[in-house]
């Protein structure tokens, strides 16, 4: 899988323009790095594939989507989704990139980026050990992190679309190669539901914004995931920054819901935007 960005292709392009005849650089988005042979106006790939000046420079003109590289062609990394009308494209970072659905990040990026942003709700929660649900997939980082120390990883994505930007993505496919995940799409409203009492030592909940999925807010979801944890088992929620009007108030309603569902101990965690719950 090649994928590129105006990260990468910048850097190409001044290797070509000093007239060098190869350049080290990264065809994965940052994950690796490769020598690859150029000219003053072509790049020739490990693959055998080449693109031209005028591929890279129309890369560069891009600076919040990715490319993959198919048949000496570079394409987009966008897809439609035709269960919940929206577009999903990949935008690059400085490290692993963040989805924007119809034109917003669903990750933070001012501070930080996706990669920090995923261990810092991870760290909220460790060790993180045994059976583990993450209530909403998105690029996955969130499973593929926690599937590095837990027994196995069980993560929930709404829309199927969104699986296909994760197979575009390099830094997601732990998704698709590493056993320890088991990838379910459906409601995590719903889904939850099929799950036994303790089944989870961890719980990684991060939903989008509360105007936009209320439902994962509420106290009967919240109720469903004390009853899917473990005694002595631990959550963490993403709501949103605290010290946001919007966010100091979702948070206020969340930890007030997460009482009532039956967490005993409930602590802010700042860094991450959210808040970690004991069972």
């Amino acid at each position: 899988m090649i994928t590129l960005s105006h990260f990468q292709a910048k850097p190409i392009l001044k290797a070509m323009a000093t007239k060098q005849q190869q350049v080290e650089s990264t065809l994965d988005l940052g994950l690796s790095t490769a020598v690859t042979p150029i000219t003053p106006s072509t790049l020739t790939l490990p693959d055998g594939q080449t693109l031209t000046k005028t591929h890279l420079e129309e890369i560069c003109d891009n600076e919040l989507a990715c490319y993959t590289v198919q048949d000496n062609e570079i394409e987009k990394i966008q897809f439609f989704s035709d269960a919940l009308n929206r577009y999903y494209s990949l935008m690059p970072t400085e490290s692993a990139p963040t989805m924007l659905i119809s034109g917003f990040s669903m990750h933070r990026i001012k501070g930080t980026n996706p990669h920090k942003d995923t261990l810092e709700k991870i760290k909220a929660i460790k060790p993180v050990i045994g059976r583990v649900l993450d209530t909403t997939m998105g690029l996955g980082y969130t499973a593929v992190n926690a599937a590095k120390t837990a027994e196995h990883v069980t993560t929930i994505e709404l829309d199927p679309t969104v699986t296909e930007i994760c197979r575009a993505n390099p830094w997601s496919q732990g998704l698709f190669d590493n056993p320890k995940i088991t990838r379910l799409i459906g409601d995590s409203f719903d889904v939850i539901e099929t799950f036994e009492n303790a089944s989870f030592s961890r719980i990684l909940h991060d939903p989008p914004m509360f105007k936009l999925a209320g439902h994962l807010y509420s106290t009967d979801f919240y109720r469903e995931l004390f009853r899917v944890l473990k005694p002595k088992g631990r959550l963490f929620h993403y709501i949103g920054n605290p010290k946001s009007k919007s966010g100091s108030i979702v948070t206020r309603g969340a930890i007030r819901r997460l009482q009532d569902a039956g967490f005993r101990r409930i602590k802010p965690w700042p860094q991450a935007f959210g808040v970690v719950a004991y069972k």
